[in-house]
């Protein structure tokens, strides 16, 4: 089957680029499948994890937000930011964790409570992208 070519950049780098079989970003109204061929397309992304297959490999990047853009030849993903499973530092995104369920759950009069929100959930997109990986990298018993 012929792939579709996805490239994920941040204002930052070129995240990703390569050809992949199938492309499920996190829509605004929910998952969204791209495969080869897809009709055009542009939409909002919302904080989550974007995953690609290619061959038999599945890999995931964790993005804070953009657009997506479906084009005849390749899928573009213009990302607030992304990182790759192995770039994220998982005692770093579980200390964030932790600090954003501290404000929530003991929040102060100037406390901005959908920046510590945000703050949490892009901990978790983070600590679920690099945990897809850890158990993918794991011999299987």
């Amino acid at each position: 089957m012929a792939g579709i070519k996805l490239e994920v950049v941040s204002a930052e780098r070129i995240v990703y680029s390569d050809e992949v079989d199938v492309v499920i970003a996190p829509g605004i109204d929910g998952q969204l499948g791209i495969l080869p061929h897809h009709a055009p397309l542009m939409t909002t992304l919302t904080m989550g994890e974007l995953r690609a297959k290619k061959a038999n490999e599945e890999f995931s990047l964790a993005i804070s937000g953009g657009f997506l853009e479906v084009r005849p030849d390749r899928v573009i993903v213009l990302a607030d930011a992304a990182e790759r499973a192995e770039e994220i530092d998982l005692a770093r995104a579980e200390a964030a964790k932790l600090r954003a369920e501290e404000r929530i759950s003991h929040p102060t009069p100037n406390l901005d409570l959908a920046r510590a929100e945000a703050s949490l959930r892009r901990a978790l997109t983070r600590l679920k992208v690099a945990g897809r990986r850890k158990r993918a990298t794991q011999p299987k018993v």
